[in-house]
């Protein structure tokens, strides 16, 4: 009995990534096979995607100043966390398969805290953004009146949860209790990954309640508008049905796999067969990065214009940026005072 407690209570400081794959029974491929080719190459192209879209939105709000505004200030910083995730997609398949081999611990926790880091700032952006629309619309205000400072430290205060969350697992890891290793991440803790999975699905059942608020509230407030605003109301309910349904669907197709993986991978250990739908899983997550400037920006036709123009400025290089993006925005303004009232905009605005 003393001699097993003695081996229960070792550590295994000093043995490679290899021999923790081994203690769960994970092979490490010795050689590139069909499979192989097929995941990194399809993955690299989805993060060239990745990147190219997010780094579009983040030039897109930079230079038209009619997104100087929080909610466009957050979606940047959303398109930064999904840059980022791209970076991190990027160095997890130059560093898979055969590679893993060649990894050392400290380079295996990176690898992992990155994507950590990347899925961790994502997620709490979606919910910040929900927070910030939830508050303008109950207020019946075209954009938040935050102050940039309270933005800025909000962006802050994402980035620091993700690092922080990223660095958990090398603290809470199974060096010590290989009993308690992961099947998906052999040195990660599968208490870990539980606490990792229920912490995320708690975000998406939040980002469900503040959703459905709006959209309860949004319903009943066209209710009780005049004949007048009516029509533009229902407008902007439904606009508002399908955004939530975008954003809902987009999370639940795209996390809900992996999440429901990781927790299984967590709870029952071997016996969860986990590995076998690691790639898939992973595939999805990485499709999260690609889909959310889809449903944040491409709605937006001042998004849309200003994406077109970028475009336009880049196979004309001997035009005026700053010329050029002046008309977009005058003309912008010109179709929007031929509107009238102005409330057809500001209903686009709350979706």
């Amino acid at each position: 009995m003393a001699t097993e407690s003695i081996v229960e209570n070792t550590c295994y400081y000093n043995e490679n990534v290899t021999f923790f794959y081994r203690m769960v029974n994970k092979t490490i491929s010795t050689g590139w096979n069909t499979r192989d080719y097929v995941v990194i190459g399809l993955g690299l192209t989805v993060c060239v995607i990745v990147l190219l879209a997010n780094l579009l939105v983040m030039i897109a709000i930079f230079m038209n100043r009619r997104f100087h505004f929080p909610i466009y200030y957050l979606l940047g910083n959303m398109a930064a966390a999904d840059l980022f995730a791209g970076i991190a997609y990027t160095n997890l398949m130059l560093h898979t398969g055969p590679w893993t081999r060649t990894l050392t611990k400290e380079q295996w926790y990176i690898r992992g805290a990155l994507i950590d880091i990347s899925l961790t700032a994502s997620v709490a952006n979606l919910l910040a953004v929900a927070v910030e629309r939830h508050q303008t619309i109950i207020t019946m205000q075209l954009h938040s009146t935050m102050p940039k400072r309270r933005v800025v430290l909000l962006i802050v205060c994402i980035w620091a949860i993700g690092i922080i969350m990223g660095l958990v697992p090398t603290l809470w890891n199974c060096e010590c209790d290989l009993k308690d290793c992961s099947t998906l991440a052999p040195l990660y803790s599968r208490r870990f990954l539980i606490f990792w999975a229920v912490l995320n699905l708690l975000t998406f059942f939040v980002m469900v309640a503040v959703y459905t608020r709006i959209f309860i509230y949004v319903k009943n407030q066209s209710k009780n508008t005049s004949q007048q605003v009516t029509e533009i109301r229902q407008q902007t309910v439904v606009n508002l049905m399908k955004t939530i349904s975008m954003v809902l669907g987009a999370f639940v197709i795209c996390w809900t796999p992996g999440l429901v993986t990781l927790l299984l991978d967590g709870l029952l250990g071997k016996e969860s067969h986990a590995n076998r739908y690691e790639k898939y899983c992973l595939f999805i997550a990485e499709c999260n990065s690609l889909v959310n400037p889809i449903i944040y920006s491409l709605r937006d036709n001042e998004m849309r214009r200003t994406f077109k123009w970028i475009l336009c400025s880049l196979c004309r290089r001997g035009a005026h940026p700053q010329r050029q993006l002046s008309l977009v925005t005058r003309g912008t303004s010109l179709r929007e005072e031929k509107l009238g009232s102005g409330l057809k905009s500001e209903a686009e605005a709350l979706c």
